[in-house]
């Protein structure tokens, strides 16, 4: 038995044995890099005691340190001639296989290589490690490293994250995939930009083939699949809101990025039909959603919609509250277009105008394990000061309504909590009652800091109809980083009043509310008293000379009718943490950069 061992004496070697009745022993560093004749030191070591070891050729046969030179005493001269032909064969058979073992595993490197300058996101790189999903997950802040997945990669992006040309919106995908965030933008799929994110490659992500083993009981087993970037709040009901640095990046919040509130499973309609009638009588006319296409003229209106709870995660700072935490992408603004309701009630004969009727209820086909619905109401004052813009909604940004959002109907009321903006609608009724629904009579309504669980009446409180005014900082997010040496600060957001009242005015603080700059408002053509949609402002806002490690950054708005964002949270606590509109805050991080300064 022999051993022949190729070694190149560089760091970062790389062994690769073959075992059998002969060992082969490779070590290539920076995979032969450098490889070539002189390069490469062939020992043939035959299973002899170390002094019999003996050199090949000159430069070769030194191993470890162990060279020991041929002696000419007369002993090993008649030794070494003595056993000269019966191991030269050998000899020489050690020198052909490590020549041809050296040029197999120079070939094998040479075509790794070339592979590896050819991979992308779509191979698995074996000259790489491979990661697991919770592994991956570990790596989202600046101190662990932020690393993303995409297809088979992994990247660390760590340092390309000051150098993103979208800002800090790529922390969205920080220890995730980063897929969905791509798809939003599809610039990133371009093949140079595919290529410049491979130089970031680390490793592989591991494939995980999940069954989903749905309990055939289980009423959610049918909900609709949802978009990763959405920000969960439960899961049964799904609830989510949008990422917040999206919002202020378009008028038109796009569907699958829309804020999802559901409190009943998601119903799977292939089609629809309301059921238009006054309480009491078995007389109702219906009107399926063909019916609604053909016979009424389409009506489109761009409407915010609005959780009562949005930014309740405020209020959870200051006491203890039940709701969904929320932060501040519980909102959103869209594009709703479908029969006017004014002209689906005239077809059915009922004329808004002269109805007796105090309420107008909205049933929808989402139900409970006891198979209640979900319902609510608003006063016939609202409904008849708003007969030219409240819809049967058919499409949302001029697609079908996607099914979180109400597939196939639901009705749209501008300036109103989305808590009567019913989905999955079914029926409407005009009565003399508020809807008995639990979440008209025992949820969503507003009390004083003072009343608490144990002195709650939801009998007297009225319901929650237009909500007051807010707005909130979208760009940068809390605990953003900020280079310490910048001149000025970006920030953007929204504002928006319900009942139509225009925001005129949004105010932003860079110092915790001592001094104020007023921020640019976008325009959403529509008459200031019937603002239905949201308002999107901007700012650019010199940093204090003066200032610590952090900014304490704050926004308040005010609406046409002089209505402003109460300065604290502690004033509208609520036990249902609803309403929640003190002036908003964030706080940014000041770092030193890390580039050096710039020399003359």
């Amino acid at each position: 038995m022999f051993i022949v061992e190729l070694s190149l004496r560089s760091p970062g070697c790389q062994f690769v044995s073959l075992v059998g009745c002969r060992v082969l022993r490779v070590c290539t560093a920076d995979m032969f890099k450098n490889f070539g004749v002189r390069g490469l030191q062939c020992v043939l070591q035959r299973r002899l005691p170390a002094s019999s070891v003996w050199p090949l050729s000159a430069g070769c046969g030194q191993t470890e340190g162990r060279d020991r030179k041929y002696s000419h005493a007369s002993g090993d001269r008649e030794k070494f001639e003595g056993s000269y032909h019966q191991n030269n064969a050998i000899r020489w058979l050690g020198v052909g296989t490590a020549a041809a073992v050296g040029a197999a595993v120079f070939w094998s490197w040479r075509s790794e290589v070339y592979a590896a300058e050819k991979a992308g996101p779509d191979d698995v790189r074996r000259d790489l490690p491979t990661f697991k999903n919770e592994e991956l997950a570990k790596h989202k802040t600046k101190d662990k490293g932020i690393w993303v997945s995409y297809k088979h990669g992994v990247y660390d992006v760590t340092d390309f994250v000051k150098e993103h040309p979208g800002g800090n919106k790529i922390l969205l995908a920080a220890g995730a995939d980063i897929a969905p965030y791509w798809d939003l933008y599809g610039v990133h799929k371009e093949p140079n930009v595919v290529k410049m994110l491979e130089k970031y490659r680390i490793g592989n992500i591991e494939t995980v083939f999940v069954t989903n083993k749905m309990d055939k009981d289980d009423p959610y087993k049918n909900d609709p699949k949802r978009n990763p970037l959405l920000v969960p709040a439960s899961s049964k009901p799904f609830n989510a809101e949008s990422p917040t640095p999206f919002l202020a990046e378009a008028f038109l919040t796009s569907n699958d990025l829309f804020f999802v509130r559901n409190h009943l499973p998601v119903p799977d309609l292939k089609t629809g039909e309301v059921e238009i009638g006054l309480d009491g009588s078995s007389k109702g006319k219906k009107f399926t959603l063909a019916e609604l296409k053909k016979k009424f003229p389409k009506k489109s209106v761009v409407s915010v919609v609005q959780c009562a709870g949005n930014r309740r995660s405020d209020m959870l700072k200051i006491k203890e509250v039940k709701g969904l935490f929320w932060g501040a992408g519980a909102i959103g603004n869209a594009e709703w277009s479908g029969a006017l309701l004014d002209d689906v009630l005239k077809a059915s004969g009922i004329d808004l105008d002269k109805v007796q009727q105090k309420h107008l209820q909205f049933e929808g086909m989402d139900k409970g394990p006891d198979g209640s619905t979900y319902g609510a109401s608003i006063p016939i004052e609202i409904a008849q000061s708003l007969k030219n813009e409240i819809i049967i909604a058919y499409e949302m940004n001029g697609m079908d309504i996607p099914r979180d959002h109400g597939y196939p109907l639901r009705v749209i009321i501008p300036g109103v909590v989305g808590a009567r903006q019913v989905k999955w609608l079914r029926k409407i009724t005009l009565s003399d009652n508020e809807s008995g629904s639990h979440w008209q009579q025992r949820d969503y309504k507003g009390f004083n800091s003072s009343v608490d669980w144990h002195n709650v009446c939801f009998e007297n409180a009225y319901a929650i109809q237009h909500l007051p005014v807010i707005s909130a900082i979208c760009e940068p997010t809390d605990d953003h980083d900020v280079e310490e040496d910048a001149e000025e600060i970006n920030l953007r957001g929204y504002a928006w009043s319900g009942g139509g009242r225009g925001i005129i005015r949004v105010d932003v603080s860079v110092d915790g509310g001592k001094t104020w700059h007023e921020a640019d408002l976008q325009p959403t053509n529509q008459p200031i008293y019937r603002t239905w949609a949201w308002t999107l402002w901007d700012v650019t806002i010199p940093l204090p000379e003066t200032h610590g490690k952090r900014l304490d950054i704050v926004c308040k708005a005010v609406d046409i009718s002089y209505n402003v964002q109460p300065d604290n949270v502690e004033g509208i606590w609520n036990l249902r943490g609803v309403l929640s509109n003190a002036w908003h805050r964030v706080s940014v991080n000041l770092h030193r950069s890390s580039s050096p300064p710039v020399t003359s």
